[in-house]
């Protein structure tokens, strides 16, 4: 059988094996490398929404939100940034030795409405809001929407400064270093939500190639009452990590509820 025929026969066959929650676009960060070393290192990072993990066959994220924190906590410069068809991409001089931190940030709002009875959808920032949601609107329900797409890239030896949390939204907090996971051995992190434990959260870990294999093998993990979690690694390679929340909680005042989510691109090494 040709190549490409077989390619085809895997990806159909994997998507029959998929739960429906399950064939949603997923956001991504996806870096050339997560370690570096050398005088002159540099790491490419693509941004996209995909239905396989790391595969680009959707839709390019903007980089408009686009946060890159330096080893020493200072704001670093994204360079040679462009957007595609399928993807957003940009580069990083890592000049500091230690850890990078990478972050697309989301704080929005979406809205659901009934204009002259044609239910209607909308998203947009809340000074947009008022200007572009008739006041005659019916059944107008707002959500806040927090969302933190993150990776993590380490010249040279792993640094704590950039890891810090800033206590908005969900985050995770490093106790294993992001760019020191290894197969085989159990790695730990903990979800903070507003920089409190995130409490009985599900988190899902995908390992990157779904799209070459028949099944997801995904693990489904939940964060105990100090919003801890471990990953049993299944094998080396990029891995793509998410867990979202809804609450009331809201930062925003027109809206009533709010759903925030989290997703990281981690490498695990092989031993």
């Amino acid at each position: 059988m040709h190549r490409s025929n077989k390619l085809i026969i895997v990806a159909l066959c994997t998507s029959l094996l998929l739960p429906l929650t399950a064939l949603a676009h997923r956001t991504f960060l996806m870096p050339t490398s997560t370690v570096l070393a050398g005088n002159a290192p540099w790491v490419s990072v693509d941004a996209a929404a995909a239905s396989d993990v790391f595969f680009f066959d959707h839709m390019p994220l903007k980089l408009d939100a686009l946060q890159i924190t330096a080893p020493d906590g200072t704001a670093a410069k994204a360079e040679n940034p462009s957007t595609g068809k399928f993807r957003s991409s940009f580069d990083l001089h890592a000049v500091q030795a230690g850890t990078y931190k990478i972050s697309l940030i989301n704080d929005s709002l979406m809205a659901s409405y009934k204009d002259h009875g044609i239910a209607k959808r909308w998203r947009g920032t809340t000074d947009m809001l008022a200007k572009e949601i008739p006041a005659s609107a019916e059944e107008l329900h707002v959500t806040q929407v927090q969302g933190r797409i993150e990776t993590f890239v380490t010249n040279g030896k792993p640094s704590k400064k950039a890891l810090e949390v800033t206590g908005k939204g969900l985050e995770m907090a490093a106790i294993s270093h992001p760019n020191d996971l290894i197969a085989g051995e159990a790695a730990h992190f903990r979800l903070l939500l507003d920089g409190k434990a995130a409490a009985g959260v599900k988190v899902t870990v995908i390992a990157g190639g779904i799209r070459y294999r028949q099944k997801l093998d995904e693990q489904i993990l939940t964060t105990d009452a100090d919003g801890k979690f471990s990953v049993n690694w299944q094998g080396a390679g990029m891995v793509w990590l998410e867990a979202s929340t809804n609450d009331d909680k809201t930062s925003l005042s027109a809206a009533k509820e709010r759903r925030a989510s989290y997703v990281a691109t981690l490498e695990v090494l092989p031993q």
